[in-house]
């Protein structure tokens, strides 16, 4: 039971990291729209550059998340499936 709740609270810390980085992507999604509007270019490859760095780092956290959802399934299998039977 340790393990499944330490794969729990990693998977929570990760599903923090995915709504902070989701919640700055679309901080800077609405300033490159400011900054299109404005027309001001340097700035505006500046920000596109960093949604890109992020949409990337979104994308790791999101394997990683689903990795540990496969984890935290497989410990919860092997803890409550295999419980009940003999050994």
């Amino acid at each position: 039971m340790e393990l499944f709740d330490r794969l729990v609270g990693e998977q929570l810390k990760t599903m923090e990291q995915l709504l902070f980085l989701q919640s700055e992507i679309e901080r800077c999604q609405s300033i490159e729209e400011e900054l299109i509007e404005l027309q001001n270019e340097a700035k505006l490859q500046s920000v596109q550059e960093e949604i890109q760095q992020m949409k990337q780092q979104l994308k790791e956290i999101q394997q990683t998340f689903e990795k540990q959802t496969e984890e935290v399934i497989r410990s919860y299998q092997r803890h409550y499936c295999h419980a009940g039977e003999p050994s």
